[in-house]
């Protein structure tokens, strides 16, 4: 394999953010191959020549099939060399068997992202930085061409919810389209009922009052006082309202995003306060 930032080996442990996370700000075409595959190796040094040339438009994936048999299962590769082509978190293109250079090239150039494709990684990237504003309007101007793209209304959902405008998330959120990010809009439901419905409750009003406050900061942007505030609160008592403060934490690092600093920090904490 050709030595290269543009092409890397991948597993099954890696793979959801290597391909299908990456493959949201840049196209990633997988190699399915195995080292006893005769075509595999006539395949191989075509597509990272091609890849290499391409100067970071790209990424290739290599996955061993042998090593990675569920992936293989996972994605329905019954033989091999088998390529696919990931763009914005989903399989847009794919051949099976050895292909020309000219057949390479030409796959290659139907996966290139289009300005809406741009457009949207932009807008992702705003919300990666945490930029919500900028997010919000770029994300909207995707949705102008494309009024159904999933990542994009759960972008924009994470972006308002971010800027305290729980009501138009709810309002996405409720009309989502059927998609794989749908299970990232459950995971924020929790977060938009508990700021649209911020009413005390009776019981105990030392824990309502960390519960409250704790709304109150993510209201205004406060996400790691937040955060604290609410593991604080699963300290005291984990089953607080029937265990919303820990969706809600849940919710919160969902928006600050996998691969944040604050995501892998706070991740930990809430593990140690259930665990």
């Amino acid at each position: 394999m050709v030595s290269s930032p543009h092409i890397i080996e991948v597993s099954e442990t890696d793979f959801e953010y290597e391909v299908i996370q990456y493959s949201r700000t840049k196209t990633v075409i997988v190699d399915f191959w195995a080292e006893w595959c005769v075509p595999c190796q006539t395949l191989g040094p075509i597509l990272e020549a091609l890849v290499e040339n391409a100067e970071g438009r790209y990424r290739l994936a290599k996955v061993n099939v042998d090593d990675n048999p569920n992936l293989a299962l996972r994605y329905n590769v019954r033989s091999i060399p088998y390529v696919k082509g990931f763009r914005l978190g989903q399989v847009a293109a794919e051949f099976i068997g050895v292909a020309s250079k000219a057949e390479i090239e030409k796959f290659m150039k139907e996966l290139a992202p289009n300005a809406t494709d741009l457009l949207l990684s932009k807008g992702l990237g705003l919300l990666q930085t945490h930029r919500w504003g900028d997010a919000e309007a770029t994300l909207r101007k995707v949705l102008q061409e494309q009024p159904k793209s999933p990542p994009a209304l759960l972008g924009l959902a994470k972006s308002l919810l971010a800027q305290n405008k729980a009501k138009e998330a709810d309002d996405i959120a409720r009309t989502f389209p059927a998609s794989r990010e749908y299970a990232s809009v459950e995971i924020l439901r929790p977060l938009i009922d508990a700021l649209l419905n911020t009413r005390p409750q009776t019981g105990n009003h030392d824990l309502e009052a960390i519960y409250l406050r704790a709304l109150n900061l993510i209201k205004t942007g406060k996400f790691p006082a937040a955060l604290d505030g609410l593991l604080e609160l699963l300290r005291q008592d984990k089953t607080y309202r029937n265990g919303t403060p820990r969706k809600i934490v849940v919710a919160l690092l969902e928006i600050l995003g996998e691969n944040h600093d604050l995501t892998r920090q706070y991740r930990a904490e809430l593990a140690s306060v259930l665990f």
